[in-house]
């Protein structure tokens, strides 16, 4: 008889303990997850009270707004969440480019150093904003909209004008402006500013969230990344052009593995300068490790199983090493004290190895994608637990787990929200 209960916990059809007692399954764990209860609940609590990205800003950003639209989409209803899509396309740039955010005309008040803010015909109520030293705009958008309309099968969206351009004659034109404004031949990837992982704030500059005389050009994978998977989406929903754009997807998906994989490392190089490094040469930047990029990367389909796995591995040890709480830590180890001008920019600061939930979240998706589920939910823990604890969603935490920045971030509750959704999925 024995023999024949061992059998039965070996292949999964009951849990067994070492004693023989009964332990919950993971499906039973997540039933009864008092953290993923509070967590859902608190999620929509917090995405009713608007779009910008949480107390701290008045914006609303697509790149958080990317992260947060399906979880808008349970309680606004389609309209809404069109027409705040639709305020990025009506002041999208001549060349094709997307404003990173937006803000009522009343409230973009010109000051020293601050934005220069973009107005247009086609808007009359907004002006936008862009951080020219990221990449992840045009990106962005597109990843939005699909999302947009798998949510809500509004199809005919896409075919709606703006201006003289339907939003998927848009939507090329925004892929168009990476191609033809920040394309490296070279390479056969797009660039960006130095910035720490997917951050919006470079190494030189008081704020950084611009592009200056002394920025130093280069390539990460979080930018390429989000590249492909915005190229995928967009075949998806705009089938006529994949002629075009198959070929430029496969040729990034290439270069990517082929500039910036460390084989011998298994991890992303941080960046490919195109035209040196603004570091000291004794800085050996390949030591940090960008957890962001790389769940974006496996977000894009670049790794395979066996490399998402020590990627995690090695995720787990960066997070027991600097002390963290999560998986969401940016990176480690962090650039040193005086890499960045910006003040907040310090060793464990903001995005240099601050503790992301916004991607920590998403890293978790992956997992659970890619069957890692009950890697998953050990790592999902700390990040829940902490909402409950905190009674919101912060913006990062510090190294210590003390909880900095708005506490009412869409873009975390965002991503916990849908992690949660595919942990409730599994069979």
């Amino acid at each position: 008889m024995k023999s024949l209960i061992l059998f039965f916990c070996v292949i999964g059809v009951i849990s067994c303990s070492t004693n023989g007692t009964q332990t919950p399954t993971l499906k039973q764990q997540i039933e009864s997850n008092e953290y993923f209860a509070f967590t859902k609940n608190k999620a929509l609590e917090v995405v009713k009270t608007g779009f910008n990205a949480g107390d701290g800003y008045g914006e609303v950003w697509i790149r958080d707004y990317n992260t947060f639209i399906e979880l808008s989409a349970e309680v606004f209803p389609a309209e809404t969440l069109k027409e705040n899509l639709l305020v990025f396309f009506r002041l999208q740039g001549d060349d094709g480019n997307i404003v990173d955010g937006f803000i009522p005309k009343d409230k973009a008040k010109a000051s020293e150093g601050g934005y220069d803010y973009i107005f247009t015909d086609l808007e009359p109520n907004y002006a936008g904003h862009k951080n020219t030293v990221e990449t992840d705009h045009e990106t962005s958008l597109v990843q939005a909209v699909y999302k947009y309309v798998n949510k809500t099968g509004d199809t005919g969206f896409l075919n709606e004008k703006v201006g003289d351009k339907t939003v998927a004659e848009r939507l090329e034109w925004s892929m168009d402006f990476l191609l033809n404004q920040r394309w490296s031949e070279e390479y056969g990837l797009i660039w960006g500013a130095t910035t720490a992982d997917w951050g919006d704030v470079q190494h030189c500059h008081p704020w950084g969230v611009f592009i200056t005389k002394d920025t130093k050009f280069c390539i990460d994978i979080y930018d390429n990344a989000m590249l492909l998977i915005a190229l995928e989406n967009m075949m998806d929903m705009i089938p006529s052009s994949k002629n075009k754009w198959q070929p430029v997807y496969k040729n990034i998906s290439a270069n990517t593995m082929k500039y910036l994989w460390d084989e011998t490392n298994q991890k992303f190089i941080p960046h490919v300068y195109l035209d040196g490094s603004p570091f000291p040469a004794d800085f050996n930047e390949n030591e940090i490790y960008y957890h962001g990029g790389t769940a974006i990367a496996i977000e894009a389909g670049l790794l395979s199983k066996d490399q998402i796995k020590i990627s995690l591995t090695k995720m787990i040890e960066n997070v027991k090493e600097s002390g963290a709480g999560s998986i969401g830590l940016t990176m480690y180890p962090p650039y040193p004290e005086g890499s960045f001008e910006n003040k907040g920019m310090y060793p464990y600061g903001y995005q240099n190895g601050g503790d992301w939930t916004w991607f920590g979240g998403r890293m978790i998706q992956q997992l659970i994608i890619n069957g890692f589920e009950e890697e998953a939910y050990l790592q999902m823990q700390a990040m829940v637990k902490r909402v409950k604890e905190n009674d919101g969603f912060y913006e990062w935490y510090t190294v210590e787990n003390k909880p900095e920045g708005s506490g009412t971030f869409r873009g975390s509750a965002g991503v916990l929200y849908k992690a949660i959704v595919l942990f409730e999925e599994l069979e």
